[in-house]
């Protein structure tokens, strides 16, 4: 069984909670939370640093349960199960808890990286597998997708072609 990391926006549009993005880009994000469930590992952390952020925007005992929320309930009602949920140490190096060790060792990259999201990478690329970042509403990955690929963490972006018109609008790059 493969391994995938979920960045918070993909479990927020399934949810319904990113106006910006379209009704096929939530359908999109609700049939790959479908195959992650079914046939991948989540990969979060033992410091619960990603479960935190999940806690923040979502809830796992809202009734009734939006899709985001029930993937939260199934990430915690697995974490024993390493089938459906693979554990990864990370190791903070700032107070904030906002860089990590398992960051890749670039220094353009680390510092142009929004701190909320390193965590997401270090996950990806502290595990074994080095398994991909799952992407749906966030246009700053698209900036940061090269430099991630260099130091071999792939993205795997739901809702592309969305996307890169909201990048393109907000950057100005096409």
């Amino acid at each position: 069984m493969s391994a995938i990391v979920i960045d918070t926006n993909v479990l927020l549009v399934a949810n319904g909670f990113a106006p910006q993005m379209s009704a096929a880009c939530k359908i999109e994000c609700l049939d790959r939370l479908v195959l992650a469930k079914a046939s991948e590992a989540v990969v979060v952390d033992r410091q619960y640093l990603i479960l935190s952020e999940y806690h923040n925007k979502l809830n796992p005992n809202r009734r009734p349960p939006g899709p985001g929320d029930a993937f939260v309930k199934h990430i915690l009602q697995n974490m024993k199960s390493q089938k459906r949920v693979s554990l990864v140490n990370l190791t903070p190096i700032n107070q904030e808890q906002t860089d990590f060790a398992e960051f890749p060792p670039d220094e353009p990259l680390r510092a142009a990286f929004d701190p909320a999201d390193r965590k997401f990478v270090a996950a990806a690329n502290g595990h074994p597998e080095k398994p991909p970042i799952l992407e749906s509403a966030d246009s700053k990955w698209l900036g940061w997708e090269a430099d991630l690929l260099q130091n071999g963490i792939r993205l795997e972006v739901l809702c592309r072609c969305e996307l890169v018109a909201i990048h393109e609008r907000k950057t100005g790059v096409e």
